[in-house]
């Protein structure tokens, strides 16, 4: 099924679980597919998948330096606040993230770091959504491959290996794990 043009996915099938289940009925994730304004809880030591999509859903990331950028932008933040990153991809017009963010951080500030580093590393403004969506894992490997599976999806590339802006890719480092 679709919303406004964006693929949804039924979460029952990918292993993932509602940020909230006692925000609403609406829709698998409290507010359905457009869940990015609402606030984030701590959620230290849950494995989560965030997504943040960019402004108006511009493709900012079809062009490979900002893409290149983002991802590099990605590793830099965790020198500063450290988390446990064990997956990822950079779509054209949103990014996927499964994290875990360790105490005393939150994964706030973590995404208020990337996005506003990452806008004022490219000169982009405004870059970004102003909010992001947590979904809770059950099933990390899922959610893997689900992230892994985004670009190929969208038409981006045949097999996941081959988009390069994607944890997939093996061209970058992240989080070993026993479920990986």
């Amino acid at each position: 099924s679709s919303t406004r043009g964006f693929k949804v996915f039924d979460p029952r099938i990918q292993g993932l679980r509602p940020a909230d289940s006692r925000s609403s009925t609406r829709g698998y994730f409290g507010v359905g597919w457009c869940p990015l304004t609402q606030r984030h809880p701590i959620r230290n030591g849950a494995i989560m998948l965030v997504t943040t999509a960019t402004y108006r859903r511009n493709p900012f990331f079809a062009d490979p330096v900002l893409a290149r950028e983002a991802v590099e932008h990605l590793y830099r933040v965790q020198e500063r606040m450290p988390f446990s990153l064990f997956g990822f991809v950079i779509m054209p017009d949103h990014c996927h993230f499964l994290l875990q963010v360790p105490e005393p951080g939150s994964v706030s500030s973590l995404l208020r770091t990337y996005k506003m580093g990452l806008s004022f590393q490219v000169g982009i403004a405004p870059l970004w959504q102003s909010r992001f969506h947590i979904r809770l894992v059950e099933d990390p490997s899922a959610a893997l491959s689900y992230i892994h599976l985004n670009p190929m999806k969208a038409g981006l590339c045949l097999i996941p290996e081959a988009y390069p802006w994607s944890s997939a890719s093996g061209k970058w480092d992240v989080a070993e794990s026993e479920w990986i």
